[in-house]
């Protein structure tokens, strides 16, 4: 797989488009909105973006929050609501992502997600290598 070039991170594909750091701090909210929702709660934080780096470590680090929350704790809103608004949100956005590393020139190769080495708990940077679809 390519790997983004430095400057991915504020890659413009049109004039009104989000860049993808703008998209990927985006992404962030939704997952800390997610798990204030899973604490039945509901505040919403817009977050202003930060450097490309600082939102991964973000990304990753509210994921795992997320994660461990959910296994640990009653989850204090509807299920749907959760999945089918926040968590779904953020799947269109890493889409999008997908979508501007194409264009950028730094496509992301596919990946066979019904095959993927899947362990609860294994939510960071950190992952089994990819199974590729005719791998």
């Amino acid at each position: 797989m390519a790997s983004a070039s430095a400057d991915f991170a504020n890659f413009r594909a049109g004039d009104t488009t989000r860049t993808p750091v703008q998209i990927l701090a985006h992404i962030g909210d939704l997952l800390e909105w997610s798990c204030v929702l899973a604490r039945g709660e509901r505040t919403w934080t817009d977050a202003p973006p930060q450097s490309w780096d600082r939102e991964v470590e973000r990304f990753f680090d509210a994921l795992q929050r997320l994660d461990k929350q959910l296994d640990e704790q009653p989850l204090r809103c509807e299920p749907e609501r959760l999945f089918q608004g926040p968590i779904a949100d953020a799947f269109t956005h890493v889409g999008q992502i997908a979508i501007l590393r194409r264009l950028a020139g730094a496509p992301v190769r596919g990946e066979n997600f019904f095959r993927a080495e899947i362990e609860a708990g294994r939510v960071g940077a950190e992952q089994v290598p990819p199974k590729r679809e005719f791998d």
